[in-house]
């Protein structure tokens, strides 16, 4: 992974310096709220409905086993024991003291880690999929191309302060992971009629109180062209955006205000003043940062390992996790592993201090010392031998980490909430562990099968309840928490946006409605249907039918 240079180390050196300036002033009444708010967002710190929350960048979700040890060590000593890994592939701390924030960035800077731009009207973490480099339909491993636009979006002066928060997510597998048509940027790495590296580019998408998922702008851009179309499509948005009125000043607002082809017309247009800037990435650059993504000094191993298959013959529990847990990897004798954060009756997302220290134990191991997180909120270990992955299932398990319900109906996405967030309308966690304890039998989870429940506590959708087979939208009506339910939504290849399939339900009614919902499915499936096959296949009208069957349950309608 990326290992910090001169300039790099300086920079956020300089950084922390700074805000720890700023934070003396501002407890000393030298700087009022007004003056201190935008430069505490500048640095990941929002004032939540509990207390402060500091937003840590993980770049691209890439970790090294040092970075989770400390922060697992900041959880512990700065906050309440635990981190909240976001749909982001961020850590969230929710309890830090404001003054204690200037220590905690400064700890965080010895091993080259920061809050910059995690916050604000900015280019924010920059997304991929959570098996790049190791994934066997990889055409191109994208983290070379996010590191370095990573490098050139950290304070760019001209996109400080653009109309809203902007998202761009890369991608270079056939079967998209890091969902690139839901943000406001995405971009598909691949080889093109001449075996060139060449790139989809996606524009427009975003979720949020106006979910649209994003339009093609240009299906063959030269790799070397990527930061300088991007400047083009920003500079566009950033000439246009609404500054007015915050819920329509999303580039997807203009995209669909002006139209596709006029907004790329305007976007060819300030690119062909910017097609051959400095901006231009040589070859020399990509060679110089794809050498910090050079593959693993694997060994030379057997496609079968009799150890492992003895374990899976002979552990249930075992096979079960191997089923749900363990995925392919293009060197043979290797396998990725995510480890589950979502036990049931815990905060999706969640991870101890001590369950910090051993996934970093386990990647220092088993994985070459680095691991990775997923806008599923969970972690990834890339490069595990198939004889290590006992040990390893031995070592998660007896740590909550090995929950074998990767893809199923309890593997929630789930924002902190109204638990937390000062904008959510309801509270988000305790409808994902009621959930979870609605479906606590792991075999009919399985028999269920693949499926995606997303929960959102408000209409940012930061749970990204749209694109969920399932999503769950938390409304306010007259003061109290309602629920809206959609269903349809998917991510990947073939994304769609969920329909709402009626009146919004009580906290209480949640863990049945869910329970209606796979009740129809389960009886009206086809042997190799999924849910969201089901789900396309006859519409919502059956399964809104049944979850409302029930006359009792039928509320008024909520306008979200």
């Amino acid at each position: 992974m990326y290992k910090y240079d001169e300039i790099d180390q300086t920079l956020v050196d300089e950084r922390v310096a700074q805000y720890r300036d700023q934070t003396r002033r501002y407890l000393a009444g030298e700087l009022s709220e007004d003056e201190f708010r935008p430069l505490r967002l500048q640095n990941g710190l929002y004032i939540q409905r509990q207390a402060p929350m500091l937003r840590i960048a993980v770049p691209y979700g890439m970790l090294s086993s040092k970075q989770l040890r400390k922060l697992g060590d900041i959880a512990g000593k700065y906050d309440k024991g635990y981190g909240h890994f976001s749909t982001r592939q961020n850590l969230q701390l929710n309890w830090p003291k404001l003054e204690d924030v200037p220590e905690i960035l400064a700890e965080l800077a010895t091993v080259e880690m920061h809050a910059i731009q995690t916050s604000g009207n900015c280019i924010r973490n920059i997304t991929t999929d959570q098996f790049a480099g190791v994934a066997p339909d990889e055409i191109i491993d994208p983290r070379v191309m996010a590191e370095i636009m990573r490098q050139w979006s950290t304070f760019h002066p001209e996109f400080a302060l653009l109309p809203r928060k902007f998202k761009i997510a890369v991608s270079g597998t056939r079967d998209d992971r890091a969902v690139v048509q839901m943000h406001d940027i995405g971009m598909e790495f691949y080889k093109d009629s001449n075996n060139k590296v060449a790139i989809k580019v996606w524009v427009g998408g975003g979720l949020g109180r106006t979910p649209i998922l994003g339009t093609v702008i240009r299906e063959h851009l030269e790799w070397q062209h990527a930061l300088t179309y991007c400047e083009a499509i920003i500079r566009v948005y950033n000439l246009h955006g609404r500054r007015d009125n915050a819920y329509k000043a999303r580039i997807k607002i203009l995209v669909k205000a002006l139209g596709i082809e006029e907004f790329k017309r305007q976007v060819e247009e300030e690119w062909s003043h910017l097609k051959d800037a400095p901006n231009t990435i040589p070859e020399g650059e990509l060679e110089r940062v794809s050498k910090h993504f050079e593959a693993m000094p694997y060994e030379t191993l057997s496609a079968h390992d009799a150890g492992f298959d003895a374990a899976i013959a002979s552990n249930p529990a075992f096979a079960a996790w191997v089923k749900r847990s363990v995925h392919a990897h293009k060197v043979t004798g290797y396998r990725a592993v995510t480890l589950s954060l979502k036990p049931h009756g815990t905060a999706p997302g969640d991870a101890t201090t001590e369950q910090m220290h051993v996934v970093a134990d386990l990647a220092d191991q088993y994985s070459f010392g680095e691991l990775r997180v997923s806008h599923e909120q969970n972690l990834i270990l890339a490069d595990i031998k198939l004889s290590d992955l006992f040990a390893v299932w031995e070592k998660a398990r007896a740590n909550g980490l090995a929950t074998p319900n990767i893809g199923l109906l309890t593997d929630i996405i789930c924002c902190p909430g109204g638990d937390f967030c000062s904008l959510a309308n309801a509270k988000s966690i305790p409808i994902a562990t009621a959930i979870q304890m609605q479906f606590d039998n792991l075999d009919y989870l399985h028999d269920i099968g693949d499926i995606e429940l997303n929960i959102s506590g408000c209409m940012n959708a930061c749970g990204h309840h749209h694109i969920g087979h399932i999503g769950i939208l938390g409304v306010d009506k007259d003061g109290s928490e309602w629920y809206q339910v959609s269903i349809g939504g998917s991510q990947g290849n073939d994304a769609s946006l969920g329909s709402v399939i009626g009146p919004s339900f009580s906290a209480d009614e949640m863990p049945a409605v869910v329970q209606k919902l796979i009740d129809v499915y389960i009886q009206e499936r086809t042997p190799e249907e999924r849910f969201i096959d089901t789900v396309r296949r006859l519409g919502i009208a059956p399964f809104k039918a049944h979850v409302y069957a029930d006359k009792s349950v039928v509320k008024p309608e909520v306008t979200a």
